[in-house]
């Protein structure tokens, strides 16, 4: 909180009757919209300490029960007011007043900010010159100015981080380290947004930082984010690649992306640099249950598709979004979910939804082993809204405005996640400030990503990330133009991309040799992107399919096992042989399946047995094997087995397209009774293929 917020908290502890907005707009020379904003804020503050709420009454009357000794405890005594700043502190944030304005700052305002006389500040200068020198740095002095601070920008935020560093080992000086903080922290929803590509990042490079080191990184970028802001970019690195480069351009084009800043190509060299000074774990904290949380949303997926007689089996995002977010709820037992009163508002349009979660939700709870909540149910819920919106939203080419407050960059990134699930033709990109010169006709809708006042257009606000929410919010939209306007069919543009002229070209390749088809198709891809100047994740548009994984040497047929156990042991046999798998693996997987039942059965007649990727997995692989007869895995009145295929993964990502292949094949009857009838392990390999080009297609 500001000091007018706590001010205004101090107000409402001490009244004696009931304050009103227009009172305090009045007493703090403000608009009575600038209080209505701080009490929202103080609201946010007052929930995060687990406080009493202010609310509001009849002309703006305000209601307020506080705790007054928490109160006080939390806001009036920590105030400069009351805190008496040492010398040393005084001097710290004296400095860091100095080293993180961009502009001249006058004694009078770092003696108003700290509380104390200008004579105070006077006196402690040359003592905060001096810690600024030692930092190779300057003091500027302006006779009608102020103060501001030279040196290189590297070393500005290397100080200040170095002094948010020591302020936290102090312990007691917790007030002094959160003022250092407000000078330089970001708002909490931007905090998250950084916390979760750094954890992103540290999977993508398997480099997982410290404790510490992951808090000073949080920090830095913070200080990052406010000084790009205020244009003040880092000065030119020399041009040195380390090792932890990668890392760093990963980070910030992300950063770029969510938090709408441009960075140059130094700031990714000194930050790379930074990186290499933290310290690292040697664990991969990788959730190694993943493929357990993947083959239970397939099964939701395929229940939920019955009970809608609807088909989500095709639907690769759905099946990523429901199963990272299912993942989330197997992680923890006390994952807090807000009611969203806007999704609310949604699925009471959907009822029917909820009713096929509800009747599937058993899926699920068997395997956490306790209830889901009615909150819990209501987000899954929302995924499958999202995903029929999807379905049915790729039929009329709507014409598109498109507004972002961020650049280029965040228009791009939208861009693209929208033409993904929408069958959208963007006719313009523009700023906010552009949108009032818009008139009806040039589209037949605006997607911004900021509130538009002055817009004669149907108009929806999103998140840059484009979520499921938000999914929801553009068709419903769309619904409400359709029912009130006859658009004409529309023929979508055809634009060229890197991905779809690579979806082009694979069947013609495939036509040729097999021995040298995926050298040959990573060449090309590699070129392709050169050409489009794209930079792709490696295997982005080429990742390993289930024939790659089932080849003819991975194929057994007609083996004789007795139970599901020797069936699981004969699976893994040849993965054990070839080094993909340890022995213990194949214990994990027969103890995974007595502890969690035959959840590993995918489909009538076919399972897939695993375990967690550090249970001794060493390679991605599959092995199959049809059982001369088939055995009964665990359920009495379920269909017995009669294929087996044992799964290795290493990661989250490397055998999912594999997976998904295999469980949509799985649909089919004409690919099971291909299966059945191979006569040999090459018959079936060619089999797999064939059919899996055709889904590929």
């Amino acid at each position: 909180m500001n000091k007018r917020m706590k001010d205004i908290v101090g107000e409402l502890l001490k009244a004696e009757q009931a304050l009103t907005i227009s009172r305090l707009a009045e007493r703090f020379k403000v608009s009575e919209r600038t209080i209505r904003n701080d009490l929202n804020s103080i609201n946010d503050w007052l929930d995060q300490n687990g406080l009493s709420l202010i609310t509001l009454g009849a002309s703006g009357r305000i209601d307020y029960k506080p705790e007054i000794e928490e109160v006080q405890r939390f806001v009036l005594e920590n105030d400069f007011y009351s805190y008496k700043l040492s010398k040393e502190e005084r001097k710290s944030l004296m400095a860091a007043i100095l080293v993180s304005s961009s502009e001249y700052t006058t004694l009078a305002s770092m003696a108003d900010m700290l509380f104390v006389s200008r004579v105070t500040v006077i006196n402690d200068l040359d003592d905060v010159k001096q810690l600024i020198y030692e930092q190779g740095l300057q003091v500027i002095s302006h006779s009608n100015k102020g103060l501001r601070v030279d040196g290189p920008e590297s070393r500005k935020r290397r100080m200040l981080l170095l002094m948010n560093r020591s302020q936290r080992e102090y312990g007691q000086l917790d007030f002094a380290g959160n003022t250092l903080n407000l000078l330089m922290g970001t708002p909490g929803e931007e905090q998250e947004i950084i916390r979760k590509i750094i954890s992103e990042q540290e999977h993508a490079n398997k480099s997982f930082l410290t404790d510490d080191s992951f808090h000073e990184l949080v920090l830095y970028l913070g200080i990052l984010l406010k000084r790009v802001r205020q244009g003040e970019l880092v000065e030119p690195q020399k041009d040195i690649h380390n090792m932890r480069y990668p890392m760093a351009s990963g980070i910030l084009k992300y950063l770029s992306q969510y938090c709408q800043i441009v960075v140059t190509e130094d700031e990714v060299l000194y930050l790379g640099t930074l990186l290499a000074s933290f310290r690292y774990l040697k664990k991969d904290d990788f959730n190694s249950d993943i493929v357990k949380t993947q083959l239970i949303t397939r099964q939701f997926i395929e229940a939920v598709s019955r009970t809608l007689e609807l088909d989500f089996n095709d639907d690769y995002v759905f099946y990523e979004n429901l199963s990272n977010h299912l993942q989330s709820i197997f992680e923890s037992a006390d994952i807090l979910f807000k009611e969203n009163p806007v999704l609310r508002q949604i699925l009471d349009k959907n009822r029917q939804i909820e009713a096929a979660v509800d009747a599937n939700k058993d899926i699920i709870e068997k395997y956490i082993r306790r209830s889901l909540g009615s909150v819990e149910l209501t987000y899954i819920a929302v995924h499958i809204c999202a995903a029929i919106e999807r379905k049915k939203n790729k039929e009329v080419a709507f014409h598109v405005i498109l507004v972002c407050h961020g650049g280029i960059g965040t228009s791009q990134l939208l861009l693209e996640r929208l033409k993904k699930h929408f069958n959208f033709q963007i006719v313009d990109v523009m700023s906010a400030h552009e949108v009032s010169r818009v008139k009806k006709g040039q589209a037949d809708m605006v997607i911004s990503t900021v509130r538009l006042p002055d817009c004669e257009l149907d108009f929806v606000v999103v998140t840059p990330s484009l979520d499921d929410t938000d999914y929801l919010k553009v068709g419903h939209l769309i619904d409400d133009i359709r029912s009130r306007k006859n658009l004409p069919p529309r023929l979508e543009k055809r634009e060229i991309t890197p991905r779809g002229l690579m979806n082009r070209l694979k069947p013609l390749i495939r036509e040729y040799k097999e021995a040298d088809v995926e050298i040959l198709l990573n060449k090309i891809e590699e070129t392709v992107n050169r050409y489009f100047c794209v930079e792709e994740e490696p295997g982005a548009l080429f990742a390993p399919m289930l024939h790659h994984l089932l080849t003819e040497n991975r194929i057994e047929l007609d083996v004789e096992c007795s139970d599901w156990r020797q069936a699981v042991c004969a699976s893994a046999g040849r993965l054990l042989q070839e080094g993909v798998i340890e022995e213990r693996y194949i214990d994990a997987m027969i103890h995974n399946i007595e502890e969690n039942g035959p959840y590993v059965v995918i489909s009538p007649g076919f399972a897939m047995p695993h375990d967690a990727v550090d249970a001794g997995s060493l390679k991605v692989g599959m092995n199959l094997i049809r059982l001369k007869e088939p055995v009964l895995f665990g359920d009495e009145e379920a269909e017995p087995v009669r294929f087996v295929c044992c799964l290795s993964a290493v990661d989250h990502d490397r055998h999912l397209k594999a997976f998904f292949h295999l469980v949509n094949l799985l649909q089919g009857s004409k690919f099971k009774e291909m299966l059945e009838q191979a006569g040999t392990p090459r018959a079936v390999a060619a089999g797999i293929r064939r059919f899996e080009y055709a889904l590929d297609d």
